[in-house]
């Protein structure tokens, strides 16, 4: 109940007079999809962008990256080291002694390296330091924020664990929020809600990515997100983590946002669904999506032939560490790389 209570003053906090609309964000149990989840997300997915919103104006599209001759994505880490470096470790990226070796490979983890884990600013740092360790050799590492990024921005700290709750304690700068939190979350406050030091690292970081010929992001994107502009909701997202804007983008919020929907995650997809897929990709430009999210039972799979790929396989220790498997991405095509 205390802990309910705190994370409620914390939204309260950032959120400010807008409580109400931050408070809206989805709860977890996060890895269940309802039978009628997809229908409904496809039929009503033009909901997704608020009514006041018009498209984007055309610019240089920073979300736009090159392709690479080699391209691996990886799903969901949960605070696991080691899973996190297994997965590395199979999409040739490092060594076993953590070193890039991946020469220019460019790998994107589509979010969710927080909560659940107790290694979190183990693999933050991991993925700093290999950032610029590929960038020094002609690869690169692109990381996404995902919705357990968002959350503890918001302040919900509910899927932290007692370990990893005092990992970032003195973190500095501290957010200037962190005044309103109980004492013994300060220093996860100070350090994650806006403007403190972890926030500032992971406004860096996209929530919609597209290399080449493939898009990512943490749940899905759908056309109504294309439409709202993907370097708009970036730009507004980051402002918001930095601290410069007092609320973070409605999507961020929205159970049919990036950070959010489950319409690509079930086992079977509908012509429905890969109808609104269709039309993402083809507002993007792209072939085909990758997502996180919704975990795998039964590892990684595509679906709607192909135009969309499902990557949280539950690496974590979390879910049981069910298996290691990586995407790999080349002018041939996807293809899954570890044991199904």
């Amino acid at each position: 109940m205390m802990r309910r209570f705190v994370h409620i003053a914390l939204v309260f906090a950032v959120c400010g007079l807008s409580v109400l609309a931050c408070d809206r964000a989805p709860k977890e149990p996060e890895n269940t999809v309802a039978p009628a989840a997809s229908q409904s997300a496809a039929s009503s997915q033009s909901a997704a962008m608020p009514a006041q919103a018009q498209p984007a104006p055309a610019n240089k599209e920073d979300f736009r990256v090159p392709g690479a001759k080699r391209l691996v994505a990886i799903g969901d880490l949960h605070g696991d080291l080691a899973a996190t470096k297994r997965a590395l470790v199979l999409a040739g990226a490092i060594d076993e002694q953590g070193a890039w070796v991946g020469k220019d490979l460019v790998i994107v983890q589509t979010g969710d390296q927080l909560d659940r884990g107790n290694d979190e600013a183990e693999i933050l740092s991991l993925l700093k330091r290999l950032q610029e360790e590929a960038r020094s050799a002609g690869g690169a590492v692109h990381v996404l924020n995902g919705n357990h990024e968002a959350m503890n921005v918001l302040g919900d700290f509910r899927y932290v664990t007692p370990q990893a709750f005092a990992a970032f304690d003195g973190a500095s700068p501290p957010s200037p929020h962190a005044a309103h939190a109980a004492a013994e979350m300060q220093g996860r406050a100070g350090a994650f809600l806006p403007g403190g030091a972890v926030a500032l690292e992971l406004a860096e970081r996209p929530l919609i990515l597209v290399v080449g010929d493939t898009a990512f992001a943490h749940a899905g994107i759908l056309p109504a997100h294309v439409r709202f502009g993907i370097d708009r909701l970036n730009q507004h997202n980051a402002a918001w983590m930095r601290g410069e804007k007092a609320t973070p983008p409605a999507l961020v919020m929205d159970p049919d946002g990036p950070l959010w929907t489950r319409i690509y995650g079930a086992p079977t997809l509908s012509p429905a669904v890969c109808a609104v897929l269709d039309e993402t990709l083809q507002l993007l430009g792209v072939r085909r999506l990758v997502i996180g999210h919704t975990v795998q039972e039964q590892g990684m799979s595509g679906a709607c032939d192909d135009r969309v790929f499902r990557i949280d396989v539950g690496l974590s220790r979390y879910y049981g560490e069910r298996r290691t498997q990586v995407l790999e991405i080349t002018a041939d095509g996807a293809r899954i790389l570890g044991a199904p």
